[in-house]
C-alpha cells in the first residue's frame, strides 16, 4: 500500500475518532457501573431502541455465554426498554433523543463508548436480534474463545449474519416476552449467498440469503451486507466505519485467509423476522432513520404485506454450529 493511501486511512480513522467525541456530547449516562469492569472481562456494546420484549433472553444468552459487562445506548426508547436494565450491576446505560441516522445509525456512539470504556478488552458489538455462535459455543463460553484468540496474536473475529426464519407467515406465531426466538425463526438459508472483497478496506463483503432472495430480488447487489467483525480486542485508537462491517485499522478488517486455507470465524444468528417485524417496519418507516432514507424498510414493507412468508424449499432447520461448519458458514479453523 502506497504512502498516500496509508495517510489517506489514518486521517479517515482520526477524522472518525473526533465524529465520535462530537457526537458523545449527545449521550447522557443514566447508569454508570463502568467501575465495576475488570481487567480480564468480556464486554458487549449495543445501541437499541424499543426492544424490551427481547431483552430478558437476549441478557441471559449472552451472560451465559460469558460477557462480563453491557453498555448500552437508548435511542429514546418509550417501552420500558431502559427502565427493564436499570438497577442490573453488569449494565451501563446512556441516554439519547438525537438522530440515530445523523450517528451514523449509532456508530459514532458505539465508536466513543468502546474508545472511552473497552480498551484492552475483547468487545463483542452486536444489536438484540443478533445472538453470537462460534466454534464449541455449545461447550465453551466466549472466554476460551478470546483466550485462544490472545494466544494466537488475533485482535478480531469475523461472524456472518445469518437471517433466520419461521416456516410459514412470521406473524403467525406470537413471540413471547424472555422466549428464546430460535423457538419459533429456526429456519435459513443454507445456500444462495454472493461472495466480494472490498478494494478500499479489503474486507469481505457477503450478501445473499432471505433478504436478497425475496425483497431484492431484482436488485440483489444491493441487498444488505451479511459480513461482520463484531468481536474485537478493541483499542483506543479503532473505529468501526460502517456498523460493524468494517474496521480501521484494515488490519482488522483480514479475517480470512488470503492463500488458501481458512480462519476460525462465527456467525451471527439474525432473529428479526418474528411477528414483532411487522410493527418494528411500520415505525422505522414514519421515523426514515435508517441506510438510504430506509430504503432496506421500504422493501420488507412492500414484500410482507403481500405475503409475510420467507421459508421456501430449498431452507435448513437450524441445528448448532457444526451444522453451519459443514455448510461452510463458519469455520473452526485451527481450534481445536
Amino acid at each position: 500500500m502506497s504512502r498516500l493511501k496509508q495517510y489517506r486511512l489514518r486521517l479517515r480513522r482520526k477524522q472518525r475518532l473526533v465524529r465520535a467525541f462530537r457526537k458523545s456530547r449527545q449521550l447522557s449516562c443514566v447508569q454508570n457501573n463502568t467501575k465495576r469492569i475488570e481487567k480480564e472481562d468480556v464486554l458487549l456494546v449495543c445501541t437499541l431502541r424499543n426492544e424490551r420484549i427481547r431483552l430478558p433472553y437476549f441478557m441471559k444468552y449472552y451472560r451465559d455465554l460469558g460477557v462480563k459487562h453491557f453498555l448500552f445506548v437508548d435511542n429514546d426508547s418509550d417501552d420500558g426498554s431502559r427502565e427493564y436494565l436499570m438497577g442490573a450491576d453488569d449494565v451501563s446505560i446512556w441516554h439519547t433523543t438525537a438522530s440515530y441516522r445523523d450517528s451514523l445509525f449509532g456508530v459514532h456512539w458505539m465508536n466513543w463508548i468502546a474508545r472511552k470504556y473497552c480498551h484492552n478488552h475483547w468487545t463483542l458489538t452486536v444489536d438484540v436480534d443478533e445472538f453470537f455462535v462460534f466454534p464449541f459455543c455449545d461447550t465453551r463460553p466466549i472466554p476460551a474463545l478470546t483466550d485462544w484468540l490472545d494466544s494466537s496474536g488475533i485482535k478480531s473475529f469475523s461472524a456472518m449474519l445469518i437471517d433466520m426464519y419461521p416456516k410459514g407467515p412470521i406473524d403467525a406465531q406470537p413471540y413471547q416476552d424472555g422466549q428464546d426466538p430460535m423457538e419459533i425463526a429456526q429456519w435459513f438459508d443454507s445456500g444462495n449467498y454472493m461472495l466480494s472483497k472490498n478494494p478500499e478496506f479489503h474486507n469481505l463483503w457477503i450478501q445473499g440469503g432471505p433478504r436478497a432472495r425475496l425483497f431484492f430480488s431484482d436488485d440483489p447487489y444491493n441487498a444488505p451486507s451479511l459480513n461482520k467483525i463484531p468481536l474485537v480486542k478493541w483499542h483506543k485508537d479503532y473505529v468501526y466505519m460502517h456498523s460493524t462491517h468494517m474496521l480501521l485499522p484494515r488490519r482488522l478488517n483480514y479475517v480470512y485467509e488470503k492463500s488458501g486455507g481458512e480462519m476460525a470465524s462465527g456467525a451471527l444468528l439474525h432473529t428479526k423476522f418474528l411477528n414483532t417485524f411487522v410493527q418494528k417496519t411500520e415505525e422505522e418507516m414514519q421515523r426514515r432513520q435508517h441506510y438510504a432514507g430506509s430504503r432496506e424498510y421500504l422493501a420488507y414493507h412492500n414484500r410482507i404485506k403481500d405475503d409475510p412468508e420467507l421459508w421456501c424449499n430449498w431452507s435448513e432447520k437450524y441445528i448448532n454450529w457444526r451444522q453451519l461448519e459443514i455448510l461452510g458458514l463458519m469455520s473452526k479453523g485451527n481450534w481445536a
